[in-house]
């Protein structure tokens, strides 16, 4: 993550937080005209199209006393979706047991991508299972990219959180 960017999930942060919400990630696009915040209930509830809106007033206007960015740009407020974006320790965690793919910003034991179960985070690394059935520690601090990949446990999960019931991890 770049500095700007660090700066402006500081800026909305506090807004974030406050409204009982957390930020999954902040990100501008290729050509730096979208900004993009992911969010998520703190609370675990499922995201609906009303929360997006709401939080992308109040964004719109953190953003504008603060004017991080030179120039025009368009804010995206979004939630991560159910095949969502792996950013914090606590993601490995929550979607232990659930297919991801990953990238790292240096080779790990030869290689630079990953795909395999997550089996969770200790000590700075994310733990996984990979496809081949060895297991294999990636440091969080190298991974550049990461995300759920869709699978079926994953769609009856999220079916179930929707409907209100308890998530089986």
């Amino acid at each position: 993550m770049t500095e700007l960017l660090r700066k402006i999930e500081d800026i909305v942060s506090p807004t974030v937080v406050g409204m009982g919400y957390e930020v999954v990630r902040v990100a501008m696009s290729r050509g730096g005209g979208t900004l993009q915040i992911m969010i998520e209930p703190s609370d675990g509830r499922p995201m609906d199209v009303e929360d997006c809106a709401t939080l992308s007033r109040a964004l719109s206007a953190v953003l504008d006393v603060e004017d991080p960015l030179p120039g025009a740009y368009t804010l995206e407020v979004s939630s991560p979706g159910i095949d969502r974006p792996l950013t914090r320790e606590k993601d490995y965690v929550r979607w232990a047991g659930h297919l991801a793919r990953m990238e790292t910003t240096q080779p790990i034991e030869g290689r630079r991508r990953f795909k395999g179960t997550l089996l969770g985070f200790e000590n700075g690394m994310v733990r996984l299972k990979l496809e081949d059935g060895t297991e294999a520690d990636v440091p969080l601090s190298q991974i550049s990219r990461a995300k759920l990949e869709l699978t079926d446990a994953l769609l009856d999960e999220h079916r179930r959180a929707q409907e209100g019931a308890e998530p089986t991890h």
